[in-house]
């Protein structure tokens, strides 16, 4: 089993930090992201891995190396242009395993998902597709109306409303890996909609455990500032 880290993105939302620093090396605590992730995906026994590299790529190549260092193999593919979610797999298909499906995740992920499982989950519903999905709470800073006409039938303050939102992990099988076009940019949700075209299964599994996307400033300075998320990131 295989997995592709998608780490080529500018981090535009996480300026001022990632003008010098690429967002998979954001430190959480005394590491970078990027190494939580591999570090995690080592503990799941998925030990070959490849990087897809865009912005600052040799900052990236310089702190994983070969991956020994973490006891996994490293690969790494380079997108020149931006490829969106799914484009870097055309890009990873010649290093891919004949047969077998791929596991792929954002490189702004922290999560305590168990990949064996997702893995399991995906070949037991036979898809060529699965999302990883995580229950998200919106709640509204005002009072939601409910109007029949210039009348006021009922008020709520302040709504929650809770979403399955797509949390950035698949498990592709090599039927929707050839789908994507070399150098052109297609997103995971495009990627969705051809196997769905093609007569495939597009599958979803919840993700219980922890899961925190650190796309903005706000995400990743809630997380660092926590002193329970960092010490439950310590554990093995």
């Amino acid at each position: 089993m295989k997995a592709v880290v998608l780490a080529g993105g500018q981090g535009s939302r996480l300026r001022p930090y990632t003008f010098t620093v690429p967002k998979p090396l954001l430190p959480l605590g005394d590491r970078p992201l990027l190494d939580y992730i591999i570090t995690h995906l080592a503990r799941c026994s998925i030990k070959e891995i490849i990087l897809a590299l865009g912005y600052q790529a040799e900052l990236i190549r310089a702190y994983c190396g070969d991956g020994s260092r973490f006891g996994v193999r490293i690969d790494y593919v380079q997108e020149h242009t931006a490829l969106g979610t799914a484009g870097p797999l055309a890009l990873c298909r010649p290093l891919l395993n004949p047969g077998e499906p791929v596991l792929l995740t954002n490189g702004d992920i922290v999560t305590r998902l168990d990949f064996t499982e997702l893995v399991r989950f995906h070949r037991d519903h036979e898809a060529q597709l699965t999302i990883g999905y995580h229950h998200h709470t919106y709640q509204s800073p005002f009072g939601v109306l409910q109007l029949s006409g210039d009348r006021v039938v009922g008020i709520t303050e302040k709504p929650k409303l809770i979403h399955p939102i797509s949390a950035g992990i698949y498990c592709i099988s090599p039927e929707a890996v050839s789908l994507v076009p070399a150098d052109t940019p297609l997103t995971m949700p495009e990627l969705a909609l051809k196997v769905q075209a093609q007569g495939g299964k597009v599958a979803a599994y919840e993700i219980k455990e922890f899961w925190r996307a650190l796309e903005t400033r706000d995400h990743f300075e809630e997380l660092t500032q926590s002193d329970e998320i960092m010490e439950m990131l310590q554990r093995p």
